[in-house]
């Protein structure tokens, strides 16, 4: 299966930030991205690889380790 490619302004709208952001993303080498001529595309796998590894996983309760002075 093909992977799609998508703009600047279209991983920007899926992320909820602006253009810059994913911009920064590409000038930082943070994010694989493909440059055709002068435009620049993100394949979607590296994007959600992007979103995965920066996804933080809850610890869990810690109601239950947490005591109250008495």
């Amino acid at each position: 299966m093909a992977d799609r490619y998508l703009t600047v302004a279209q991983v920007a709208e899926l992320l909820g930030t602006t253009g810059r952001f994913p911009r920064r993303l590409i000038a930082e080498r943070r994010i694989v991205f493909v440059k055709v001529g002068r435009h620049v595309r993100i394949p979607e796998s590296a994007l959600n690889a992007f979103i995965d590894a920066n996804t933080g996983q809850p610890i869990g309760d810690r109601r239950s380790s947490l005591r109250r002075a008495a």
